[in-house]
């Protein structure tokens, strides 16, 4: 088996996965099709802000969040509805979406280029 970098394990998530433009995630919140999910860590949304509307969930807690089974679980990681994650460049929230594909989540994508592409297509973001 091939030693794998993190850069190619997130271009092999993209590829398994829906990638959304941040148009395309506007209009699904203006909507209310989804459930955004920012997975940053708590420090990052601090420093730069959230996109209105996300619910928090950091990476680390993702799958126990995502786990029906479990004490730690959210009840926003539902399986019949719509979930978009976001992290803040992509990387990350790729690798997850493709780990709550495996956990069975069908209707899940991500934000690519997660908030620093929100942010350069001039969307919002709150403090």
């Amino acid at each position: 088996m091939a030693n794998k970098s993190a850069t190619d394990l997130v271009k092999e998530a993209k590829q398994q996965i829906e990638n959304l433009t941040p148009q395309q995630v506007k209009e699904e919140m203006l909507n209310n099709n989804a459930t955004l999910v920012d997975i940053r860590e708590s420090e990052e949304l601090l420093q730069n802000g959230r996109i209105p509307g996300a619910i928090h969930a950091p990476r680390g807690m993702l799958e126990f969040y995502a786990d029906a089974s479990l004490p730690y679980h959210k009840p926003e990681f539902d399986k019949k509805k719509r979930i978009i994650l976001h992290c803040a460049s992509g990387g990350r929230s790729a690798l997850a979406t493709a780990t709550l594909k495996q956990m069975g989540f069908e209707n899940v994508a991500h934000l690519d280029g997660g908030i620093k592409a929100w942010k350069d297509s001039g969307n919002e973001v709150t403090d």
